[in-house]
């Protein structure tokens, strides 16, 4: 598009074309007059075009770069702190019952035996025990979830065993496998 505005423009010289520290280069200038020429060229209508398109596009990347994602992050946040809470619960928890486990007084091999047999026997036959020393072999059979982890914290407190060894898999009757228990003296 030739017209009378580009014609009116001067030519560089060649002190701009060199490029000056702190100044912006010539072929930048150059540019932005020809733009301010075909500006001044446009009937009005288009320009109140051009000005609406340019207004819907910093709409649009406001509502991308800064709108949406402080909204997503808004409806997000509850639910996130509500995870946060719980899970900080549960290490409270979790940390309460292992300062109690340290406190608390040493059970000798004897009587970790009898914590262990009766924490079985409440089984019944989908659990047997092992005692070898102080490593404890249990082979669990069709153990639900809920019964294994029952199991294990009582083992925990009432024997301070700790699970060395866990092989177990999940069918349709629970859990079956094996799993060794560590006994001794060294929490």
């Amino acid at each position: 598009m030739s017209g009378p505005a580009e014609k009116a423009l001067p030519a560089a010289s060649s002190a701009e074309a060199s490029p000056r520290p702190g100044t912006t280069p010539a072929s930048t200038r150059v540019l932005g007059r020809q733009l301010e020429a075909r500006w001044a060229a446009l009937a009005p209508r288009e320009r109140v075009w051009l000005k609406g398109a340019g207004a819907v596009i910093v709409v649009f990347m406001l509502w991308v770069l800064a709108i949406q994602p402080a909204w997503r992050t808004a409806r997000a946040a509850p639910a996130q702190l509500d995870r946060l809470g719980i899970q900080l619960q549960t290490m409270q928890q979790l940390g309460a019952e292992a300062t109690d486990l340290r406190n608390s007084a040493p059970v000798s091999a004897a009587q970790a035996g009898t914590a262990l047999q009766a924490a079985t026997e409440r089984l019944g036959s989908r659990a047997q025990l092992l005692m070898q020393g102080e490593r404890v072999t249990v082979n669990v059979k069709g153990l639900s979830g809920n019964d294994l982890i029952d199991w294990l914290a009582e083992a925990r407190s009432g024997a301070r065993a700790r699970a060395t060894e866990v092989r177990l898999a999940r069918d349709a009757q629970g859990y079956s496998g094996t799993v060794v228990l560590s006994l001794g003296s060294g929490r």
